[in-house]
């Protein structure tokens, strides 16, 4: 059995972190390959090593680059004499320092978090270290490029039984040699592919909470955890706002069919979340989770006998994409048609697009309504339970909430529910009360 483990930067952010993370990775012989970020935050007054990187990399002033550069170079030290390694990094910061001083790529500067801290692991961990910048590819626009990845990276954890490799960056596919960092997701993207190639049986994130919980703990008193979720349910609560993995980061893993868990260093025991591409297991609660947004429009068109008249949803649907404007949803009658679309983007060309609109199909009438949150009701326990809906609709109706709209996906794994933005938290309140504090599957 192979793991791909890929520790956060919270999970490396001092020495005694590095303790707990090789304790989990010792105590089980499969974790063979290692994804560390840079080291995080120590407490919520600290700077992320990788934003320090940053600082040092705009700051042309001469003291004040030093000032920062040692700060960083500081951190490791502290790391170093806290495991009482007999190690140094001096050499590598050397090299930094003067590729920063004979302007480095912004790309190359932000990477070296990763690239430093993986050096430090290898040899806390005593396993080979395999540098990202040999066996990742990345595109332009900071995209994985599988097709000048894949081979590379598999013939060189052929020759590593175990082996640390950085997350974040790689090198541009463009032949150049250069630094490219991803885009967005950045270690969990390369602990994916790694997970990837390494046909693995599970990757394992490890990060400082117990998984996802299914609402907003800044909404929700202390929600319950999430034990199980789909790839599905997964990106649709990504959609609506959740706090989880970006579709970048899953991406390699879910065509693999490769399961991840979501679990906490500084909780190994806790189960975690478990992310899975399907599942018989039977959810605990009828929703897996909640999760919302702010700030969206509805542009609704009414037009007798519309329902009839061929081409009109691509008539209206072309006038938004004339303005570059995307729609959330679009709920529709026989007579009506709902546009869903955030109001930052729609404002600049609204008189344009109702204009158009009315060029394109000669409405009857056109209602705009904004000042709307968008709340996604997501669980594959829906499919089977009856009155789902229902319930929705009775928690909002008892704290007197008005729904403004809802649209149910085809797939019947998730309900979307719009309401005004001031009832968003007491909403989300309300449906995670209607659902979780009971027993709903009795």
């Amino acid at each position: 059995m192979v793991k791909v483990v890929k520790f956060g930067g919270s999970s490396l952010a001092d020495a005694n972190q590095f303790k707990k993370v090789k304790r989990i990775i010792k105590s089980d012989k499969d974790r063979r390959y290692v994804i560390p970020s840079a080291p995080g935050k120590r407490n919520k007054d600290d700077t992320k090593v990788t934003d320090l990187l940053i600082l040092s990399y705009s700051h042309r002033n001469e003291e004040d680059f030093e000032q920062i550069f040692d700060e960083i170079k500081g951190r490791y030290d502290e790391i170093i004499a806290g495991l009482k390694l007999d190690y140094s990094l001096d050499e590598e910061f050397i090299k930094i320092k003067e590729a920063i001083k004979n302007k480095a790529s912004f790309d190359y500067v932000v990477s070296r978090g990763e690239y430093l801290n993986g050096l430090l692991l290898s040899k806390y961990l005593d396993i080979d270290f395999v540098d990202a910048a040999d066996v990742i590819r990345i595109d332009s626009k900071g995209n994985y490029d599988a097709e000048q990845t894949d081979d590379l990276l598999r013939d060189a954890l052929a020759k590593h039984e175990y082996a640390v490799i950085p997350g974040f960056y790689g090198r541009k596919n463009d032949h150049s040699g250069e630094i490219q960092a991803f885009s967005r997701g950045g270690s969990d993207v390369t602990g994916s592919i790694v997970a990837k190639c390494a046909n693995a049986n599970l990757y394992e994130n490890w990060t400082d909470v117990s998984g996802f919980l299914i609402a907003d703990p800044r909404i929700v008193k202390d929600p319950l955890p999430i034990d199980s979720i789909t790839y599905g349910e997964l990106r649709e609560l990504s959609y609506m706002g959740a706090s989880v993995l970006h579709e970048n980061s899953i991406f390699p893993v879910r065509k693999a069919g490769i399961p991840i868990n979501i679990k906490n260093t500084n909780a190994p025991e806790d189960p975690g979340t478990l992310i899975v591409e399907s599942t018989v297991h039977r959810p605990t609660h009828i929703i897996t989770g909640l999760a919302g947004k702010k700030g969206f429009a509805t542009v609704t068109i009414e037009k007798d006998m519309m329902n009839s008249e061929v081409g009109f949803g691509r008539k209206v649907l072309q006038v938004f994409e004339e303005y570059g404007l995307s729609f959330e949803h679009m709920p529709s009658g026989i007579d009506t048609m709902t546009i869903v679309v955030n109001t930052k983007e729609f404002v600049p060309h609204e008189q344009e697009i109702l204009a158009g609109i009315h060029r394109a199909v000669n409405p009857d009438r056109i209602d705009l309504e904004s000042d709307l949150a968008l709340i996604a009701i997501v669980g594959r326990g829906m499919k089977a339970s009856r009155g789902t809906a229902a319930k929705v609709f009775n928690a909002l109706a008892k704290k007197k909430i008005n729904i403004k709209m809802i649209d149910q996906g085809s797939s019947e794994q998730n309900i979307i529910v719009g309401v005004r933005n001031v009832y968003f938290n007491e909403a989300i309140k309300a449906i995670y009360d209607a659902f979780v504090e009971r027993e709903d599957l009795a």
